[in-house]
């Protein structure tokens, strides 16, 4: 019953992934690495064996206490991945601002330079109407 359990949410896991990435909603970049979860995951609930004789090689006492180490060394993965891209895209929306704020100036200088050449000069008295 537990093998099927985990079938079962091997089996979801991977239909959400290849869900989102063909509505376009989870990079390429990031689905390869939640595959090859959904994959072990599905290796491990068929063949239940493979994370005892992993344990047993690894000097782990207890299967599921490797399974939450691995856990914790994948969220710590995930977490230090996402914190670089993020500094990453901080990084690109700073420099893309800076642009944007130096064409803004040239559009502004591009401004006050077409209105002087374009209005004519002031300095004539106006004469004041003679018809009227």
């Amino acid at each position: 019953m537990i093998v099927l359990l985990g079938v079962f949410f091997a089996l979801v896991v991977l239909a959400v992934i290849f869900t989102l990435l063909l509505r376009r909603q989870l990079r390429e970049k990031y689905a390869i690495m939640w595959l090859l979860i959904g994959f072990a995951i599905l290796i491990l609930a068929l063949f239940p064996g493979l994370l005892v004789g992993l344990s047993d090689l690894l000097g782990v006492e207890v299967p599921s206490n490797l399974i939450f180490a691995l856990a914790l060394v994948l969220l710590v993965g995930v977490a230090l991945h996402l914190s670089w891209e993020l500094s990453q895209a901080e990084d690109e929306v700073r420099r893309v601002a800076e642009e944007v704020a130096l064409l803004r100036a040239d559009v502004e200088d591009l401004r006050t330079h077409y209105k002087a050449v374009t209005t004519p000069p002031t300095d004539e008295p106006q004469r004041p109407n003679d018809e009227g």
